[in-house]
């Protein structure tokens, strides 16, 4: 069973770093992207994307499946993993 994982991020940020770590340590695959380092439309275009998921655009914001995560929280995406 696989589920496309993302995280939008924040390269200065310490949980963003913390999420990626755990995703690592549970040898799941997903793709990462610093917001912070876009720039013009790809960055106003990511923006409105993580607005969809998490209207307070926070990071990190992390989507799994259907599933999304707003921040750091080794439980919640414990359970999107799982479902």
């Amino acid at each position: 069973m696989s589920k496309d994982i993302k995280i939008y991020a924040l390269s200065t940020c310490v949980h963003c770093k913390n999420a990626k770590k755990y995703l690592d340590e549970c040898g799941v695959k997903y793709n990462c992207t610093f917001v912070d380092k876009l720039e013009g439309d790809e960055r106003r275009e990511t923006i409105e994307e993580v607005k969809g998921h998490n209207p307070a655009v926070s990071f990190p914001t992390i989507v799994i499946g259907d599933s999304v995560v707003v921040g750091f929280n080794k439980d919640k995406i414990d359970k999107a993993l799982e479902d």
